[in-house]
């Protein structure tokens, strides 16, 4: 049994109790029994008013609680609709104040977080206003009067953060292209001319709107200025090439060329205007010194003639360079002969070199030959002839090789071009075999001059011996009596035919005695010939081998001095 039941058990006790204990002092007092009826009815009438206040009272009560269950119903009904979440539910059976204080809990938690929602949303909303104004873009759509999802506050979040990674990007841009700006427009010696330069250059940083449109402009007044920039390099550089070529032509001293240079570094408008001055007071000066301008440039002509491989026939085609009428036309003419020739130059400056490159190495490819058909390279010291053998095998499979790669490239240049590549007036492949046709002949004469040069050795040794080789220490003969000089001289006489062979093996010097047919009158000594009508084996090898008995350019042959036959 609940106690509230016991407690009203316990509470009709004492009314009953009570009831009694006034029926006792009621009959004690000797009230009449009417008397006790008028009183037991009001005793009754109180009891009963006091128990009706009360009901009506706990009735009040719950009529307050039914409404505030409906409102509170309401109320949290139209919470859940603005904060989208799903409606409340009361779980299992519940009393009327338990259901009323539930939801009367559940709707002040949501109106906190509605109320947390709004200040967010509202933060959220100032935090936008300042992006969108320094980006100068659109504030973000969403109605400030509703209540924010937690999605929507999410996006709207992940949005704020894009646009400060937005801010910090641009503003990073923007802080680089006004340095740039800066230093172009010092080294353009300029001042901002526009109210948005004047923004750019003069003005916080913080308060430069980052809108993608100023972004564009100030990329676009960088560009302006770096090709008004590269103009201005372009010109300062210009008068320099001119200033050196006029330098060189009028032929400047270096001690004033130097202290000029000082003072020509750089592209800024002061140079610029330093330079231009220079520029003119050289070109007035070139005026007055036509001729030796004039002189210098044809220099320059040769030397670019030269490089580009141009015929006798291609120079004297160019008139004015032979002219001695020193004018400023004649100049002019010069002037522009040498920028066309520079410019041909350069557009084939890849070939040119090619040819030139072909050029040392069949020079030295000559120089290896020549150095090859020299007797004298035996004598060398060091390893000279190895390296130069090697070097001559290298460069006779370097040159074809060479010439197949510049004959390609000269026949794609060819049909680009519509024209011929020429090389000193002819086809460059023509030229090559020219080249090597004229090495061909040269050595072809070269081994007919050494063969006729060897015949005629041949011949003079077979009628008066060979001499020696190689240079023998003179003998120092001991004094000796006429007889044995006689003796020795009668049998070298003897023995002549035997020993003309023999001599020049061992380096042998056989000595005449000047006493045996002294020439008649002072004239040459008459030398007996040792030759018996038969070549000897020496003359047969000397025949077979004459081409391999060259010594320094020439032969040996045998010499006859005051007698004697060495």
């Amino acid at each position: 049994m609940r106690r509230s039941e016991v407690l009203a058990e316990e509470s009709i006790v004492c009314l009953q109790k009570a009831l009694n204990h006034l029926r006792e002092i009621w009959e004690l007092i000797g009230i009449p029994e009417d008397q006790r009826l008028q009183r037991t009815e009001v005793v009754k009438k109180h009891i009963k008013d006091l128990l009706d206040m009360m009901i009506a009272e706990e009735e009040s009560l719950k009529e307050r609680l039914i409404k505030s269950i409906s409102i509170c119903q309401k109320e949290l009904n139209t919470l859940c609709s603005e904060l989208h979440v799903e409606p409340f539910q009361e779980e299992g059976e519940t009393t009327i104040l338990q259901l009323e204080k539930d939801l009367r809990t559940q709707v002040e938690l949501m109106r906190k977080q509605k109320k947390e929602r709004k200040q967010e949303l509202k933060l959220l909303q100032e935090q936008d206003r300042e992006l969108c104004e320094v980006l100068c873009m659109p504030h973000y759509d969403i109605d400030s009067t509703c209540v924010p999802s937690l999605d929507e506050l999410n996006q709207f979040r992940q949005h704020l953060a894009t646009l400060r990674e937005k801010k910090a990007s641009r503003r990073e841009e923007f802080v680089n292209l006004k340095r740039q700006i800066i230093l172009c427009m010092e080294e353009l010696d300029r001042t901002p001319d526009t109210s948005f330069e004047r923004d750019v250059v003069c003005e916080d940083e913080d308060a430069f709107c980052l809108s993608l449109e100023n972004i564009t402009t100030l990329q676009k007044l960088l560009r302006q200025l770096e090709i008004q920039k590269s103009q201005n390099e372009a010109v300062c550089e210009g008068l320099r090439a001119q200033i050196r070529e006029l330098w060189d032509r009028l032929q400047i001293p270096e001690e004033e060329r130097e202290a000029v240079a000082l003072n020509m570094t750089g592209s800024n408008a002061k140079v610029r205007t330093a330079l231009q001055l220079e520029a003119d007071r050289l070109e007035e000066l070139k005026m007055q010194n036509m001729k030796k301008v004039i002189e210098a440039i044809r220099v320059e002509l040769a030397q670019y003639w030269d490089r580009c491989f141009y015929s006798q026939e291609q120079r004297e085609a160019f008139a004015p360079y032979y002219a001695e009428d020193y004018t400023e036309s004649l100049l002019q003419l010069h002037d522009a002969e040498i920028v066309q020739l520079k410019n041909y130059y350069e557009v084939h400056k890849e070939l040119f070199e090619g040819v030139q490159k072909w050029e040392e190495n069949w020079r030295l490819f000559l120089e290896f030959e020549r150095k090859a058909s020299d007797p004298s390279r035996f004598t060398n010291r060091g390893g000279n002839l190895l390296k130069e053998e090697k070097q001559r095998a290298k460069l006779q499979k370097t040159l074809p090789k060479l010439e197949e790669e510049l004959k390609t490239q000269i026949e794609m240049w060819e049909q680009e071009q519509s024209m011929a590549f020429l090389v000193n007036g002819q086809k460059f492949m023509e030229y090559v075999m020219e080249q090597w046709e004229a090495h061909r002949l040269e050595k072809e004469r070269a081994k007919q001059e050494r063969q006729l040069k060897n015949k005629k050795q041949t011949e003079t040794e077979i009628l008066y011996g060979s001499a020696p080789r190689t240079p023998s220490k003179r003998r120092v003969l001991a004094p000796s009596t006429p007889g044995k000089v006689r003796k020795l001289n009668t049998t070298t006489m003897s023995n002549a035919a035997a020993n003309s062979s023999i001599r020049p093996a061992f380096g042998g010097t056989v000595y005449h005695s000047p006493m045996s047919r002294l020439p008649p009158s002072g004239s040459k000594p008459v030398v007996t010939s040792t030759c018996s009508g038969k070549k000897t084996p020496r003359a047969n090898r000397l025949g077979a081998n004459k081409e391999n008995l060259e010594l320094s350019g020439s032969f040996l042959s045998a010499r006859t001095f005051k007698g004697f036959q060495i």
